[in-house]
């Protein structure tokens, strides 16, 4: 295949050029990346038929899932990202022995406490959904110390994240960090759940590189080459590089479109391993992939990302990274119209 030939299949099957349904959409991509929910919402929006943010909220479950990252994803699939260690751990109360937060240097809940202040929480949550700081409130109110709660409520997650990563709370799915209960389910085997992750990788966002999975996935080089060896994947040749996908029926006889506004941490960008990137020229990486790990929104013409944008009330910001033709602009304003009714001003910086 060509480069525009696997960017054809890659965005086709990413839905960005022949969308679909909300939930099929958010199962394909293995969710959707959303530490800044607005992101995840305008990722759907570009990608949805049925594009509803109360029905989102209502279907959809926001928890830490890939890369460690917080995720939006459908509620039907809690077994598959969350397996619990195989379900070992799942809904236990019960901190003794290593784990990941415990054995860091200013942890200072003893398991009996964290034990404790678990089921405070939980108790809260049974009552309504609570914000961070009301459940440190609430915490508080039952004897928290100071260095507990910051164990507790850690900012990288800690023993809040430990409950949610075990099947307890979940973000409620809005910007402001609400949790509240998780739904019951039962998980998934570990091993299970990373091969249906990877098989839906390579369905819906094939063609790709074993890099690119091992990016996406945060996998190791022998993990992606052992789902390689049991999933249905075909192969083909790019650029000196191997790309694997898996058939799933869709055509790819449609044209790229001419302008594509994706969100920030948008699933095309974060795909594919960005320094082996078809989209992005190599001195245009660090305006969308800054040093801080925020993946800028991406304004993409003809396929290629040629620009960043930023949408504040009624205004949108676009900055350019060469001169855009007529068309491009013309395309830019259309696109832009369809996808904001309000918008009022459109601000070209180079």
């Amino acid at each position: 295949m060509t480069p525009e030939e696997i960017k054809l299949r890659q965005m086709t099957n990413q839905y960005l050029i022949a969308p679909s349904d909300r939930l099929r959409v958010v199962r394909d991509l293995c969710g959707i990346q959303a530490q800044f929910l607005g992101n995840a919402l305008h990722s759907l929006k570009i990608r949805c038929l049925d594009y509803d943010e109360d029905a989102i909220r209502r279907e959809m479950i926001k928890n830490w899932t890939l890369r460690g990252t917080v995720h939006v994803f459908a509620k039907e699939d809690l077994p598959v990202f969350l397996h619990c260690n195989d379900g070992r751990d799942y809904r236990k109360n019960e901190w003794k022995g290593y784990t990941f937060w415990n054995q860091r240097e200013k942890w200072a809940l003893t398991p009996k406490r964290q034990r404790f202040f678990s089921d405070v929480i939980m108790n809260a949550l049974a009552e309504e959904p609570r914000t961070r700081d009301e459940l440190k409130e609430v915490c508080r109110d039952n004897g928290m110390t100071g260095p507990e709660e910051d164990s507790m409520f850690d900012q990288w997650g800690g023993g809040i994240r430990e409950l949610c990563e075990r099947g307890f709370m979940n973000y409620v799915v809005q910007e402001k960090k609400v949790f509240c209960l998780t739904p019951e389910f039962v998980p998934m085997p570990e091993e299970a759940a990373k091969l249906e992750i990877a098989r839906r990788y390579f369905t819906n966002m094939g063609p790709a590189t074993v890099h690119d999975a091992m990016y996406f996935l945060r996998a190791t080089a022998a993990e992606v080459k052992g789902w390689l060896s049991v999933l249905p994947v075909r192969n083909t040749e790019c650029g000196g590089r191997t790309y694997y996908y898996i058939e799933n029926g869709k055509s790819y006889d449609s044209n790229i479109p001419h302008c594509i506004f994706l969100a920030g941490f948008d699933q095309l960008m974060l795909g594919y391993e960005k320094k082996e990137s078809l989209y992005i020229k190599p001195e245009n990486m660090r305006a969308i992939f800054n040093l801080a790990g925020i993946v800028m929104p991406a304004l993409m013409l003809k396929g290629e990302v040629a620009g960043k944008w930023k949408k504040k009330n009624r205004r949108l910001t676009v900055w350019l990274f060469g001169r855009p033709d007529k068309e491009d602009l013309e395309a830019v304003e259309e696109t832009a119209g369809q996808l904001w009714e309000d918008l009022s001003d459109i601000e070209y910086v180079q």
